[in-house]
């Protein structure tokens, strides 16, 4: 078995093509349920991209890009791993579990999407307030997404779950069960978003998202720099603490699917922060010579869409 150091999550699949993440998304899925249960998952995903790209009914085109349709897939396949993983490790959940764990992560972020009539500013301005905007989407069209009513409630807990301010202890799991996919969930939102290859780079994207929502301490770019010092440190508590370690599964999934014994999203996310230690402490140059990953970074308003 080769170990994960000699490998890198980008090399597994192309991560910048969505054909290639869906495709990955189905093929997981369908290691442990058959490809029926997996329609809905399909249809959800379609309408996803409708949604985000601005030719769903009643709603603009997504226009944050970090919070983009990339990050919404990204997340959603760290949930079908760490998924596998579990089930590979525990007594599999039901499909109808899985479909929601699955459903959940494509929704979590809509709450950054403005309707027809919103045309001020951009979505970011909903950073604070985007997991409750996330759940009244749910509510309202849950229908297209293959959601029964008396289930509205449990894919509501499990979205709010994303809310890295959030006190899992306060929120009124039906099951523990249900608990367990909140904390799926949540630590598949942390491990997609800081593992991604241009993690660094798309935090410049963070940043303005930041600044149009009025979020304080970010006076430069720099500022979202030092600052993800200590998020990472929140994360790591957040991910064994508030998520119950769940992001262990991972492990199991790509020991037996890829013969890599690792955490391929924890070593990447450690390189990430090794490397912005690094860029924080050389002062020699502007910190944007430092960071390669992405044309945007040097004046190229190319979008990673």
């Amino acid at each position: 078995m080769a170990h994960a150091k000699n490998f890198q999550l980008a090399a597994l699949i192309d991560m910048k093509s969505p054909k290639a993440v869906i495709a990955e998304i189905k093929k997981v899925f369908c290691y442990h349920y058959p490809s029926k249960y997996y329609n809905p998952v399909k249809k959800n995903i379609a309408h996803t991209q409708k949604l985000f790209s601005g030719k769903y009914p009643g709603y603009r085109e997504c226009n944050t890009e970090y919070h983009n349709l990339s990050h919404t897939l990204d997340t959603t396949l760290a949930a079908v791993r760490l998924l596998d993983g579990y089930n590979l490790n525990q007594t599999p959940l039901s499909p109808e579990t899985a479909r929601h764990l699955l459903t959940a992560a494509l929704l979590h972020d809509t709450g950054y999407l403005q309707e027809k009539w919103d045309t001020e500013g951009s979505g970011a301005k909903y950073t604070v307030t985007h997991v409750g905007r996330s759940v009244a989407f749910l509510e309202k069209n849950h229908e297209d997404f293959s959601i029964q009513e008396q289930d509205i409630k449990k894919l509501a807990r499990i979205i709010e779950c994303t809310d890295i301010t959030a006190d899992l202890d306060e929120i009124e799991f039906s099951s523990e069960e249900e608990r367990l996919v909140g904390c799926l969930l949540g630590s598949a939102d942390l491990l997609g978003q800081m593992s991604d290859r241009a993690y660094l780079e798309k935090l410049m994207f963070l940043y303005r998202e930041f600044r149009e929502a009025g979020i304080s301490g970010m006076n430069t770019e720099f500022d979202i720099l030092k600052q993800t010092i200590s998020f990472y440190e929140l994360t790591v508590k957040r991910l064994a603490g508030s998520y119950r370690n769940v992001s262990q599964y991972s492990r199991y999934h790509f020991s037996s699917r890829f013969g890599i014994d690792g955490d391929l999203y924890s070593e990447a996310i450690a390189r990430h922060i090794q490397y912005l230690h690094k860029i924080i402490e050389d002062e020699t140059t502007n910190f944007r010579h430092k960071l390669k990953r992405g044309s945007w970074i040097h004046g190229d308003p190319a979008s990673t869409h």
